[in-house]
């Protein structure tokens, strides 16, 4: 009798190479179309409608983050961490939640400054303002959930870096702090371009002029185009299966009305429902058509950011457990509070 399992060794390594966006791009309108016909072809207009309405902030922002690629406009971050430390952590807040890059991007340039011994205050505060805001987020977070929305959630981002990074400053005698970094890993990728160590050396503006920055522009849009695409189709398709099955009572009931509660509740959600910054944006969208409250939107999208999987792998890499239990009691902490705030004004 032949050894069927033979062939098992090589499907993990197949299926762990598999994109799992795409997949489930394909799988939801084929199980539809097995369990509920009526609702497949529906399920794809409204996701292909939904990415056309948004393609001109989608174009805008990967052709952005394209010139800030190929110019080197990344090298003016190293800035960030010269100086004092409090204009330190002043600058990392605001460059983590204006800079177009992922958290695990810039893992070997945050080892190094804290080998050489860069205050764990400024990388903290970069960390967690990081994940949550950059060109690119913010077009499509005005696009879909409206400017105001977009414009707190970056003031909410930098304000939480400039907290964390306040709170590790005036910690930073006690035990929970000392001796943070573990050893250093190897480099990894968000599913967005990387390419060399971009904070290195000038920017050069004219990038047109040499043949390496207008690859670097060319593979930079592919990527981003590919990779924005992608998850904001699979999230407008999860967005038509949450307005179709889950009831608008049940998340009105869960997470509306005011109060601190639906806050914590979208703080405690986030991270568990949270695919991505890009994603979640349509899933926001959703749960507000059903009655979320606003407070409870904000502090799902900040907790959901900075605890999602490459955001928190990319500190874990890096930091003691106890580090980085600060990391997400911060994070959890600003959350509420910009919910709150938020809540208050919207």
């Amino acid at each position: 009798m032949a050894d069927q399992s033979a062939g098992l060794p090589a499907i993990a390594p197949a299926w762990r190479r598999m994109d799992k966006a795409w997949l489930a791009i394909l799988a939801i309108p084929l199980a539809l179309a097995l369990l509920d016909p009526a609702q497949a072809w529906p399920t794809v207009t409204f996701a292909a409608g939904a990415l056309l309405h948004t393609g001109g902030f989608i174009v805008f922002a990967v052709l952005a983050v394209a010139w800030l690629k190929a110019t080197g406009a990344e090298t003016l971050l190293a800035r960030a961490f010269e100086g004092r430390e409090t204009r330190m952590i002043v600058m990392a807040a605001a460059f983590g939640g204006l800079a177009p890059f992922c958290s695990c991007e810039v893992i070997p340039f945050i080892a190094a400054l804290l080998a050489v011994g860069a205050p764990l205050s400024a990388v903290m505060a970069f960390w967690l303002a990081s994940p949550l805001m950059d060109p690119a987020m913010f077009l499509i977070t005005a696009g879909t959930l409206g400017t105001g929305f977009a414009v707190a959630k970056t003031v909410a981002a930098v304000g939480l870096g400039l907290m964390g990074g306040f709170a590790v400053k005036a910690l930073s005698g006690s035990a929970l702090f000392a001796d943070p970094l573990k050893a250093q890993p190897a480099r990894g990728c968000c599913g967005t371009s990387c390419g060399a160590d971009p904070f290195t050396g000038r920017p050069h503006w004219r990038f047109w002029q040499d043949g390496t920055r207008r690859r670097s522009f060319r593979d930079t849009v592919a990527e981003n185009a590919l990779f924005l695409g992608k998850w904001l189709f699979l999230a407008y398709m999860i967005e038509a299966l949450m307005l179709a099955y889950v009831p608008a009572e049940a998340v009105a009931g869960v997470l509306g009305g005011s109060g601190v509660m639906p806050i914590l509740l979208g703080a405690l959600v986030g991270a568990p429902a949270y695919l991505n910054g890009y994603a979640a944006v349509p899933m926001v969208d959703a749960l507000l058509a059903q009655g979320m409250a606003p407070g409870a939107a904000m502090s799902f999208v900040l907790a959901g950011g900075v605890s999602c999987i490459p955001a928190a792998v990319a500190v874990w890499a890096l930091v003691k457990p106890r580090v980085f239990g600060a990391y997400l009691g911060i994070a959890m902490t600003g959350a509420v509070i910009a919910g709150l705030a938020w809540g208050a004004i919207a």
